[in-house]
């Protein structure tokens, strides 16, 4: 994973115009529909594998920025820091492009991979009165924070309103495709 780490921070933000969608299987949140599919749009021969790696990245990114939009609307607040935790998180390239591409700061968890099992090992200490749930957030440890870099919002901006489009225009093709 650091080598594909290497490989996408040498490509700028948008992936040289390339587009991933990420929807393996269908996708559940923001809308449901099981027909959604994955897919790269606007490759090239003039498009590398390295693009196609920052795209992926990207797209995933964006996908969750468009998520974004309920959690707000349920929480009926703006989000402004996100604390990332798991595999993906280990990546500083990818932390820098959901930043980017979300316009939130993150921060990065200490050892993101272990954030879920010392989660529980916490619940469970605060289940048996060993310490109080009020304590938890003052437990959890960061490595880094990550801020959004202005000139790389504005491309995620536009790459955000081409997902969206995409959807819009692929939608009724993947029903067709996949009922």
């Amino acid at each position: 994973f650091k080598y594909l780490d290497q490989i996408a921070a040498r490509v700028p933000a948008g992936a040289n115009g390339v587009l991933y969608t990420p929807w393996i299987w269908g996708e559940r949140a923001p809308v449901e529909d099981k027909t959604l599919r994955a897919g790269l749009y606007n490759l090239s021969l003039h498009n590398s594998r390295e693009d196609i790696i920052r795209a992926f990245l990207e797209g995933i990114a964006l996908n969750t920025r468009w998520l974004m939009q309920p959690v707000k609307k349920f929480l009926n607040t703006d989000v402004r820091q996100i604390n990332i935790v798991g595999g993906g998180a280990q990546s500083d390239v990818w932390c820098q492009i959901f930043v980017d591409v979300m316009g939130v700061t993150i921060q990065q968890v200490e050892e993101p991979v272990y954030a879920n099992a010392r989660g529980a090992a916490w619940i469970a200490a605060a289940g048996l009165n060993q310490i109080a749930f009020t304590d938890i957030p003052s437990l959890v440890k960061f490595k880094r924070s990550y801020s959004p870099d202005p000139k790389n919002q504005t491309v995620y901006s536009q790459r955000y309103e081409q997902f969206i489009q995409v959807y819009k225009a692929m939608k009724s093709v993947y029903h067709k495709m996949n009922t």
